[in-house]
């Protein structure tokens, strides 16, 4: 799955990652490979980034939104930093 998070600055990541964790504003989920189209509303939180099954990078978000479409997840946030 192909992955992009953004900032109204700049683009904070893009890459093909193994899937991501996202704090939905009715909780946390995941996106994995092949995930059926979504859009979602993201609160402010921690957003895990699964490179691999044993690599992850962590991100602090604020809130934001979430789409995903042909396999391809895009992040669309007001603010991230690496926690």
């Amino acid at each position: 799955m192909t992955l992009e998070i953004l900032t109204p600055e700049k683009m904070i990541f893009s890459g093909d990652v193994y899937g991501v964790q996202l704090p939905g504003i009715n909780g946390l989920f995941e996106l994995l490979d092949k995930h059926a189209p979504l859009v979602s509303a993201l609160k402010s939180g921690k957003l895990k980034i699964l490179k691999d099954k044993n690599n992850t990078e962590t991100y602090n978000i604020k809130s934001g939104f979430v789409e995903v479409l042909n396999n391809k997840a895009t992040v669309l946030v007001e603010g991230a930093a690496i926690a």
